[in-house]
């Protein structure tokens, strides 16, 4: 059974995160990027706000009785198939874990402006993530 005040909770802290990080993309890459305090925190809340959307899309998709999926990524994917979220946003949202991922594990040398730029024009989806997981919650079950 879904549990509408996790799930609840888990979307406050999302926009928590999500308005905690804006102020800080209207800057310059360049100035993120020579800035260590202003970086970490770019990559530490763009993490939170991947890692909140796993664990909500998790939780949809254990307690919806959906198969498992076998990454992350895909639990978008799983959304999408099942009409949690469109379709067409769940494969444009899902790579987002990719750049999650080059974040939080330092694959190689990471390229900083394009992680910032990248990270840039990827935030807006999670405000409509929020809005789509919330009209699940309230009217789609």
């Amino acid at each position: 059974m879904i549990n509408k005040k996790l799930i609840e909770s888990k979307l406050v802290d999302l926009k928590t995160y999500f308005e905690k990080l804006l102020p800080l993309l209207k800057e310059d890459a360049r100035l993120i990027i020579d800035d260590d305090l202003k970086l970490s925190t770019v990559e530490r809340r763009f993490q939170l706000i991947v890692d909140t959307a796993i664990d909500i899309n998790t939780h949809l998709i254990k307690e919806s009785g959906l198969p498992t999926p076998d990454d992350y990524q895909s639990t978008f994917i799983t959304l999408g198939e099942n009409k949690i979220l469109p379709m067409e946003f769940a494969l444009k949202i899902a790579p987002s874990v990719g750049l999650r991922n080059l974040i939080v594990h330092k694959y190689g040398q990471v390229d900083l402006k394009k992680m910032i730029d990248d990270i840039k024009s990827e935030i807006g989806q999670y405000f409509d993530y929020l809005k789509y997981v919330d009209e699940y919650i309230n009217h789609g079950i």
